[in-house]
């Protein structure tokens, strides 16, 4: 990694001095402190993530609408003894030119699957994986937009499975009205010539929900609520491969006023994740949770800090689950250093 990452730079600063008026640097700071108070779950193990990430990135710009980014994601998790725990590489092409965007490479998972439920993709993921490595295409923008991505997250080895993820969403409004839908395909092979019979896992996860947005017409600063359908397939490719189904309810509704807001998801149905117990996170990546038949999670958060450049967000999550009450308290700080002032991004 640090042999790629030295030559992006070596060859970026080329770039530069060949059209050093669309050559430009910028970075990032991430830190979360996330305590997961789940003593006695069945469906979740308790824990703590705490660290501190910085993404460096330098960039090469053209035509208006093509720019190439390289730079590193390195990572520092509290309480260890190491300078560096995790260094992911980011290095990747993007067009964009509205309403298309085009993206390949190693890019941030937040510029694709942000706004995707925790069904689908739990907190920790942005802690411990934050980049995509594969394609994303989008049509459309704001709240009109519909998008299709690959994410290939094992590269087959004698000690690492094949996996991929394939995705599609979207999103269209009418007026205070909306329709959404978010889902993907994991496919999750064998290993290079394993030792024993590895079966091939398809798992694939969909969610479609109606809602209406309130924003801006009431005195509160965000009012939204939808209701969606999930629908669960997965299937093992031996002995009886047909598939299994799951279905769900999922009810969410949001309120914000000023600084503070609370953010309330309802699931019912049955219970996701049927190889769980088998290949647990390395085959799901959402939320455990899920696993339940009843599931409700209530965010109640406060955004001490909603600058520009920087965002400071203390959240007190209730989860209700299993007849208990399980409390979790996340603190999250982000900031941009490109619009700080404290480094401009800018020509060099």
């Amino acid at each position: 990694m640090k042999r790629l990452s030295l030559t992006l730079f070596f060859l970026l600063s080329i770039f530069s001095g060949l059209f050093s008026q669309d050559f430009f640097w910028h970075s990032g700071l991430n830190s979360f402190f996330d305590n997961i108070e789940f003593a006695g779950s069945h469906v979740k193990v308790p824990q703590t993530m705490a660290g501190v990430m910085i993404a460096p990135e330098i960039e090469f710009e053209w035509d208006s609408v093509n720019r190439i980014v390289g730079g590193v994601n390195i990572m520092h998790e509290f309480g260890s003894s190491e300078i560096i725990d995790r260094i992911y590489s980011t290095a990747y092409y993007e067009y964009c030119s509205k309403p298309f965007t085009f993206i390949m490479g190693a890019f941030p998972r937040s510029l694709a699957l942000e706004k995707y439920p925790r069904m689908f993709f739990q907190d920790s993921l942005s802690y411990y994986r934050p980049n995509i490595n594969g394609i994303y295409f989008q049509y459309g923008k704001d709240q009109k937009y519909v998008n299709v991505w690959l994410d290939w997250t094992g590269r087959q080895s004698p000690n690492v499975r094949e996996a991929f993820f394939v995705g599609l969403s979207g999103r269209y409004n009418l007026g205070i009205f909306y329709a959404q839908h978010f889902s993907y395909m994991f496919h999750y092979a064998s290993r290079m010539n394993p030792l024993h019979y590895e079966p091939l896992h398809d798992n694939m996860l969909l969610l479609t929900s109606a809602g209406s947005d309130l924003s801006g017409r009431t005195f509160l600063d965000r009012l939204e609520g939808n209701v969606g359908w999930v629908l669960g397939l997965e299937r093992s490719r031996s002995g009886n491969a047909d598939w299994i189904t799951m279905h769900g309810l999922q009810v969410e509704a949001r309120a914000e006023y000023k600084f503070a807001g609370i953010h309330n998801t309802f699931y019912a149905g049955q219970g996701m994740m049927y190889f769980y117990k088998d290949h647990e996170n390395d085959l799901y990546w959402g939320d455990p949770v899920y696993r339940a038949k009843v599931y409700d999670r209530a965010d109640i958060y406060v955004k001490f800090l909603r600058k520009q450049n920087v965002n400071l967000e203390l959240t007190w999550s209730l989860h209700f689950l299993e007849g208990n009450v399980y409390n979790e308290q996340m603190l999250k700080l982000r900031m941009d250093i490109n619009k700080a002032g404290i480094f401009t991004k800018g020509k060099l």
